[in-house]
């Protein structure tokens, strides 16, 4: 037992003893003793492919990294890249003989066209050696070929759009991919509406991650806006497009101006309108304006009255003067902006066909009529009682809502006080009538 133990280590010796004649290690590379020591010191070092994933039927590059770890140059040929679902379209592009030389890295880049379907693929990579007795060089290549597509979808946006108001929508860019994808390019077209910004560059989108490009649309009709999606897998072009409709309809956040309380009184040929418009809808308003429009005309001191900023569920009073010969039809216009400067207005017509005042001051009652919209933008005024407000809203402010003025509570306060006089007079009626005895 022992024996065998002294002739294994023996050999063993011997075995080391070679391998240090053979090769020895100097720096970064190996000292090679013969050429053929030299060409087994040659190897596959890594590779890289473009695109990282291919499509089917697409083009891409496979770099394939040859070092040689020998401290003497050895000379290499024939590199190939060999497998049936994967055609060479650069082949003949290596007819000459490459040097590599001690601890140097060559580059050898293969353009391929992927015929074939879903799947993973390992194509094998081959490079000769002259040296004699050398075997050659082989390392396989995965690749991997995915039909999987780059998803675009609107993923945020209005319910309704309104003509020449700007909204806002968000396109969102999902790749489902293995692979990255570069230079992102979202594209609008769009046929009667105003899109900015007119591009949106996104850059790259890493694999299965997305984007999200935000836009803002003013429409000037119902119309459709295209955004066409645009990237590269490697260096092959790709475009994806979704399609937003452009629906016209009521702009459920809008100011939704509300007028009530209304008192008129004349003076002579004159008449003086006062009342309170509350804004009931979900934004504010801003620069409001209140006019009469014809057949009444505006007259001094107050032919428009500037209310300003208006917020949500907020009101203000107001007063106009003006002139009509025909009091069944005095339209009262409001006017406002949004936020982001868009105008609209809301035009109420008020009928004060029963006035039947002379001379000197009066005040008389009328009613709300029909309403129409006007301005640069859809005016999203709904009508919430029409000018009198849920109860009919009567000019002289009885039924009014919660912002009437003092003339909406004399009815109220002459019944209170009569029902306090006769408490009074209850309480104290022995005392009253033993005073009445008296006399």
């Amino acid at each position: 037992m022992k024996n065998q133990f002294l002739i294994v280590s023996v050999l063993l010796l011997l075995i080391g003893i070679s391998a240090v004649s053979a090769a020895s290690i100097s720096g970064n590379t190996v000292t090679a003793i013969s050429p053929l020591d030299a060409a087994a010191l040659v190897y596959v070092s890594g590779y890289d492919i473009s695109p990282a994933v291919f499509y089917p039927d697409e083009t891409g590059t496979v770099t394939v990294h040859v070092t040689n770890a020998a401290n003497t140059s050895v000379t290499v040929s024939q590199p190939d890249l060999m497998d049936p679902h994967f055609h060479v379209v650069s082949n003949g592009a290596y007819v000459t003989a490459t040097s590599i030389g001690p601890a140097e890295t060559v580059d050898f880049n293969f353009i391929v066209t992927a015929d074939a379907s879903d799947g993973t693929y390992f194509p094998l990579f081959t490079v000769s050696t002259h040296v004699q007795g050398a075997s050659a060089i082989h390392s396989q290549i995965k690749i991997k070929v995915d039909s999987t597509d780059v998803r675009a979808s609107i993923s945020s946006k209005p319910d309704t759009f309104s003509i020449s108001k700007k909204d806002s929508v968000n396109v969102s860019v999902v790749n489902p991919r293995d692979g990255d994808i570069t230079n992102v390019l979202i594209i609008p077209e769009a046929d009667g509406a105003t899109v900015f910004p007119s591009e949106y560059y996104a850059g790259t989108v890493k694999a299965g991650s997305s984007i999200q490009a935000p836009f803002q649309i003013t429409p000037n009709n119902q119309t459709d806006v295209t955004f066409h999606v645009e990237y590269d897998n490697g260096d092959n072009k790709h475009t994806t497009d979704v399609v937003l409709p452009i629906v016209i309809g009521e702009d459920k956040t809008a100011a939704v101006p509300v007028i009530n309380n209304v008192v008129v009184t004349s003076s002579g040929t004159n008449y003086q309108m006062t009342g309170d418009i509350t804004n009931a809808g979900i934004t504010d308003a801003a620069a409001m304006v209140v006019t009469v429009d014809p057949p009444a005309r505006g007259v001094e001191p107050y032919t428009e009255y500037a209310i300003g900023a208006l917020a949500s569920d907020d009101f203000s009073s107001f007063e106009l003067t003006f002139a009509s010969n025909d009091l069944s039809a005095v339209p009262v216009k409001v006017s406002w902006k949004d936020a982001d400067g868009n105008s609209f207005s809301s035009v109420k017509t008020m009928d004060l066909g029963n006035y039947s005042g002379s001379s000197g001051s009066s005040t008389r009652t009328g009613s709300s009529g029909s309403s129409s919209t006007g301005g640069t933008g859809t005016a999203a005024a709904r009508t919430a009682g029409g000018f009198g407000g849920p109860g009919g809203g009567s000019i002289f402010g009885l039924g009014g809502s919660r912002s009437g003025g003092l003339s909406a509570f004399y009815l109220p306060i002459g019944l209170g006080i009569l029902v306090i006089i006769a408490v009074v007079l209850w309480i104290k009626r022995k005392w009253i009538a033993g005073k009445l005895k008296k006399q």
